[in-house]
C-alpha cells in the first residue's frame, strides 16, 4: 500500500460576517461637548503606583483625539510625560495648580479634587 495516511488539518475556520474587524461598529460614540460644559477634577494620587506621584485629570467627555492633542500641551507645558487611559489623562509628578490654570484658560470647568 503506497498510499498515504492523511492528516487532519490543523487549520480551524471562523466565519465572520462582517470582515475583519468590526470594532468600529460596537464602539459606543463618544458625545464630544464644549470645553465650557465639561466638568473637569484634576487629583494628584499615589494609588497603585508604586510610590510615584500622578497628577489624574478626569471626567472628560471628548474623542480620543482631542484627549491626546491636550495631553501633548500638558506635558509640553509641565516638562514631562503623561498619557491617557481610560478617557483620563495622567501626568507624571504633583502639577495640580498649574494643570488647574493651563485647563481654566483653555476654558475647562475644572476643579482641584482630594486633598
Amino acid at each position: 500500500m503506497s498510499s498515504s495516511p492523511e492528516k487532519p488539518t490543523d487549520k480551524k475556520f471562523v466565519y465572520r460576517e462582517f470582515g475583519d474587524d468590526n470594532s468600529a461598529a460596537t464602539e459606543r460614540p463618544v458625545q464630544e461637548l464644549p470645553p465650557q460644559q465639561q466638568n473637569v477634577r484634576v487629583q494628584a494620587t499615589r494609588a497603585g503606583r508604586k510610590g510615584k506621584t500622578v497628577t489624574v485629570i478626569t471626567g472628560f467627555q471628548a474623542k480620543p483625539e482631542t484627549l491626546a492633542a491636550l495631553v501633548k500641551q500638558l506635558k509640553t507645558q509641565c516638562g514631562t510625560g503623561g498619557t491617557v487611559k481610560d478617557n483620563e489623562i495622567e501626568i507624571q509628578g504633583d502639577h495640580k495648580q498649574k494643570i488647574l490654570e493651563i485647563l481654566i484658560k483653555l476654558g475647562y470647568k475644572a476643579k482641584i479634587s482630594g486633598g
